[in-house]
């Protein structure tokens, strides 16, 4: 009995277990012999070999359901599960091109990158407090090494002891408002916290720990007010680490809040609905504002993403129907455009090669190196604009058709400011969109201090980038595809 029991949880975790032994093989693979190339290869296809059995499961060829206690696997956690590896997928790509001139040790990078992925895995399919915190600090801890991986550049290292730091912090008050919670109900089960909850049998700890949780989650999310970490972090980080943190990490760190909100049923709390309008008008407001006064690219999208995980989390606060998949789906559109925009960032830069006379060594984060980009290269060009525009939530991109969702779960949930914050934000955002679109098209300049291989488009980067590309026209041409995705992310 132990036995089978065993074996049919190891299959329900098989993309769990792919990824896990793929970390072990890239780890003895080092220890024989370091090799960035193999490094990297192992590491793509271990991801590739989880996401087909991710697509074996969805179509019924490999066991779902409860899992343990702990972890469950069913759609919502699927969907998810397969949003997070393509991003790790295509940061791994965007990694490759990246560090490849690094001549410190590249190899461990990757399996930070692994570990941190297992991590974003098991958050999106925890039902328990003790999985919650678990699986967070698995996608946390190697996010700090990543993040200060190039710790000779001192940006990078600020950037990792940064976010060290306050995430440090931000676990610390997880783990506290968990304490309260458990003192009040002696419950650790998402299910259970709900029952107690309906039973009224709940006091001011339960109360105090929903904060305190509430608070940890929104730093995680970068949610204003506790988003003032972000803009150093991302400026700070490598090119492909800030697009997975912008991705793989803000995807999982969702999926896990919406879960844990709603299968607690902590949206019932009168304190909650007023924690959550002050973040969502926090957010977007500030978001923006802040965002039209940057002149550092990576800095921008660091604000917009404050701004956006307000307009998700509008969704959120408007429980009517598939709005939960609603916001599943603008987060994996969100998390597509940002591993767009980075790539271009990263495919631009030439952080570790010797300085020329056609380029020098960091990174193109800065907005002027961006002038006439088109004259130049005009397709990674029309990549960035079509990031820009779908973030910005212009017609024919899937970001139009996603804010368009948002709108319409708001509205049939009768939260009609909140559908007003909506288009305010997206008006504002359109400020500082549009100047970095006009700065591509500008006339260039003479002297060149960052620039593209002229073979982007053939390299694995450059093929990863037109993908995401195509995905993103494709799903805003024909939006009835994002409204399936709704439907099955629930």
């Amino acid at each position: 009995m132990f036995n089978s029991h065993l074996i049919e949880s190891l299959l329900t975790f098989t993309p769990l277990v792919i990824v896990a032994l793929t970390a072990l093989v890239v780890m003895i693979a080092i220890a024989m012999k370091r090799s960035h190339f193999w490094s990297a290869i192992l590491s793509v296809l271990g991801l590739n070999f989880a996401l087909i059995s991710l697509v074996a499961q969805a179509l019924g060829l490999l066991p779902i359901g409860q899992v343990s206690h702990l972890f469950v696997i069913d759609g919502f956690a699927l969907f998810n599960m397969a949003v997070i590896l393509i991003a790790s997928l295509a940061c791994c790509t965007l990694a490759y091109g990246y560090f490849q001139t690094l001549k410190d040790n590249k190899d461990e990078l990757y399996l930070l990158m692994l570990i941190s992925t297992i991590g974003a895995m098991l958050m999106v399919s925890a039902t328990d407090l003790t999985s919650f915190f678990m699986s967070l600090e698995l996608l946390s801890v190697p996010m700090y090494g990543m993040l200060a991986y190039t710790f000779l550049r001192a940006r990078s290292l600020e950037s990792g002891l940064k976010y060290l730091v306050l995430s440090a912090t931000a676990s610390a008050t997880l783990l506290m408002g968990m304490a309260f919670i458990f003192a009040d109900t002696g419950a650790l089960s998402f299910k259970a916290l709900g029952v107690s909850l309906t039973e009224g049998t709940v006091g001011v700890w339960f109360a105090l720990g929903v904060v305190m949780m509430m608070v940890s989650i929104a730093f995680k999310l970068s949610a204003a007010p506790l988003h003032s970490w972000v803009s150093d972090v991302y400026e700070g980080a490598p090119a492909p680490i800030a697009a997975f943190l912008a991705s793989v990490s803000k995807v999982a760190m969702m999926a896990l809040a919406i879960r844990f909100l709603m299968t607690s049923m902590i949206p019932s709390l009168a304190v909650f609905d007023a924690i959550l309008m002050f973040i969502i008008a926090a957010s977007i407001l500030m978001g923006n504002l802040l965002a039209i006064r940057q002149h550092n690219l990576k800095r921008l999208l660091a604000y917009s993403s404050v701004a956006h995980i307000g307009y998700a989390l509008v969704a959120l606060l408007s429980v009517q129907g598939n709005s939960i998949g609603v916001v599943s789906v603008y987060m994996a559109i969100y998390a597509l455009t940002s591993i767009g925009a980075f790539g271009v960032i990263t495919l631009m830069s030439s952080p570790y090669k010797e300085r020329g006379r056609t380029s020098i060594s960091g990174e193109a984060d800065e907005l002027r190196f961006y002038q006439g980009l088109f004259w130049r290269r005009p397709v990674l060009t029309v990549v960035l604009t079509i990031m820009l525009l779908s973030l910005a939530g212009i017609p024919l991109t899937a970001g139009f058709m996603t804010k368009v969702m948002i709108i319409l779960s708001s509205v049939q949930g009768v939260r009609f400011w909140s559908a007003l914050l909506v288009i305010l934000g997206s008006a504002i955002g359109l400020a500082y969109y549009l100047r970095v679109l006009i700065q591509l098209y500008q006339r260039p300049k003479v002297h060149l201090e960052y620039d593209a291989h002229h073979e982007w488009g053939i390299k694995a980067g450059g093929v990863m980038l037109l993908i995401v590309t195509a995905m993103i026209i494709v799903l805003g041409i024909f939006p009835d595809t994002l409204f399936r995705l709704a439907n099955l992310a629930i």
